[in-house]
């Protein structure tokens, strides 16, 4: 299990807390979390990676590390973006 408290990049977001079921991010005054069954990317990142997260037009969230770049609404209604994957052959 990893646990890391309140690392925050800007004002605007940050990492709450690694957990072995997902991350807590603060955004906006708002506290939103990210499962690792819902967002399989970062389940297992380092918590350097995770911790390495910027905010983009005020609404998308950037992992330079992993190339992880989310909208705050796929994080908030994930069932809204279903996840696919394409393999190249």
């Amino acid at each position: 299990m990893r646990l890391c408290i309140g690392i925050f990049n800007s004002k605007k977001v940050g990492v709450i807390s690694i957990s072995s079921h997902g991350i807590w991010l603060f955004y906006e005054d708002k506290e939103l979390f990210l499962s690792y069954e819902e967002f399989p990317w970062f389940k297992e990142a380092k918590t350097a990676q995770i911790l390495n997260v910027v905010l983009l037009h005020g609404k998308h969230l950037y992992w330079p590390d992993l190339d992880v770049d989310l909208s705050i609404d796929s994080i908030k209604n994930p069932e809204k973006y279903p996840l696919t994957a394409r393999i190249d052959g």
